[in-house]
């Protein structure tokens, strides 16, 4: 049970590292959300740009951090793998963004990014890709406390450069010559690109010492090893991205030029509410990935393995149940503006797309611990040609609800080929039957309430309970077990 005890603990904070945060970040979605800020339109402008964020995050990567997790736990010599990764993200980061720059009004017009937004997000690509590994180190040497404490600080300054530039600086403008030197009409989506650069810049500059703690050392024998495991992770990565982030740009290039953005603006805020999925699912893989690495070559860690994955199933089962519930009290607290309620019909779809994306995260071990990482692209590679095409033939028959059932289709796949290939390669004895009487029971309650009994409270509250019980009655040893210390 130690070993839980630490794994839990570390989970906890790295979730607060995560969730705080990120419900800090629920105070964004109101502001954009309201109409005096940014119409829905501009949303989903915003939200288009923001999807590239996640595609070109993973190039830069290239899937460097998950092989540092991985070499730091194999090699003896750890200030060499943390040496060799960091000085490889460094080259590459600088190298990558010079070649950006001077392509930047082919890769505008390319991809439909205004130059004025696209300048800001190779700027704000560049630092983030400059933390990467030692985000990753303070992991890997179990410091989640001061992991968490930057992580919180950054989003604190994002956060709160939003609400002062978006918010108070027009007003503060008008009575003021410092404040109107620095407003700019109709500056607001550059605003928040300028918040997200600020906050960016200041966690560098505090990351900054790593690099002077660090031996400079680069071991090209090592570097090739780590590249050989870290590419079918980057293409893993860029098909997962197609999977996250695709759907926003489907959406904006083809449904009708004159409905695009606000279509997109409704979705992106709707799909918000999975949030809370996300985040529990973010929090637990964050601590599980060092511990999956560190436990493998234990005696029996498979049986460690499979109750982790059961516990993740039971806990998501019940906050998918919940917001499925409550999503329509929720609502109002983090969208403002009832232009965007059209969309609340992809809530369950995305909340249980989530949801399968964590289990696969779960059952990922078997190729990362088993250097068969390629397994990982071509699953990820089949979700994303699944997303596209699913997209492409949806998208303009019923428009957004196409991209949800393609993100869903895409997830649930992925989790099953997972579970397919592991048993044959890395058997863990995971408890099917109860695992699937999770996921089942909670997903159909999920599904009947909201397209039937929509905000009929006392019949949602019921099946909550009637699921509470069940979950209770078959975790009654373990939970005894909890208890008792």
């Amino acid at each position: 049970m130690s070993g839980f005890k630490s794994l839990f603990k570390q989970t906890f904070i790295y979730g607060l590292a995560t969730v705080l945060p990120r419900m800090l970040s629920f105070i964004l979605v109101p502001l954009y959300t309201n109409p005096e800020v940014l119409s829905v339109e501009e949303y989903g402008r915003v939200s288009f740009i923001f999807a590239y964020f996640v595609l070109f995050n993973v190039v830069l990567a290239y899937g460097m951090e998950t092989a540092f997790f991985r070499f730091f736990n194999k090699e003896d010599n750890q200030d060499k793998v943390t040496s060799t990764s960091a000085i490889s993200l460094i080259i590459s980061s600088f190298a990558l963004m010079g070649i950006a720059f001077l392509f930047r009004h082919q890769i505008s017009t390319l991809i439909n990014i205004e130059l004025k937004y696209l300048n800001l997000v190779f700027i704000i690509l560049l630092l983030d890709a400059l933390v990467i590994i030692p985000f990753a180190w303070l992991r890997a040497i179990a410091k989640p406390m001061r992991y968490a404490i930057i992580k919180i600080l950054s989003v604190a300054i994002n956060l709160g450069l939003n609400v002062f530039l978006l918010l108070y600086l027009k007003g503060l403008a008008e009575g003021n010559s410092f404040f109107s030197s620095i407003y700019i009409k109709d500056f607001e989506i550059s605003y928040i690109f300028i918040s997200n650069l600020v906050a960016s810049g200041v966690t560098l500059l505090i990351l900054l010492p790593f690099y002077a703690k660090i031996k400079l050392t680069f071991d090209i024998i090592l570097w090739k090893k780590m590249m050989r495991y870290a590419m079918p992770v980057l293409i893993a990565g860029i098909a997962y991205s197609v999977n996250e982030t695709f759907d926003r740009i489907l959406l904006e290039n083809l449904l009708p030029e004159d409905v695009a953005d606000e279509q997109l603006g409704m979705y992106s805020a709707c799909y918000k509410l999975a949030l809370f999925m996300t985040l529990f699912a973010t929090a637990f893989r964050l601590g599980i990935e060092p511990y999956f690495f560190s436990h493998s070559k234990t005696k029996n860690p498979q049986k460690n393995y499979a109750k982790i994955l059961e516990y993740f199933v039971a806990l998501g089962s019940v906050i998918l149940l919940t917001v499925v519930v409550f999503a329509d009290l929720l609502k109002p607290y983090i969208i403002l503006s009832e232009a965007y309620y059209e969309a609340m019909w992809i809530v369950p779809f995305i909340l249980l797309a989530n949801f399968c994306l964590g289990i696969y995260h779960n059952l990922s071990v078997w190729y990362k611990i088993t250097d068969r990482t390629k397994y990982g692209a071509y699953i990820s590679i089949f979700g994303a040609t699944v997303t596209l095409v699913l997209n492409y033939v949806l998208i303009p028959i019923i428009g957004f609800k196409g991209s949800a059932i393609a993100t869903l289709s895409a997830y649930a796949l992925m989790m099953l080929l997972s579970l397919y290939f592991g048993r044959k390669y890395y058997p863990i004895p995971y408890n099917l039957k109860k695992i699937g009487l999770y996921l089942v029971v909670s997903t159909l309650f999920s599904f009947i309430f909201f397209y039937n009994y929509r905000e009929n409270y006392m019949i949602g509250i019921a099946m909550l309970i009637v699921f509470l019980g069940l979950v209770i009655l078959l975790e009654k040893k373990e939970l005894k077990q909890v208890l008792k210390r």
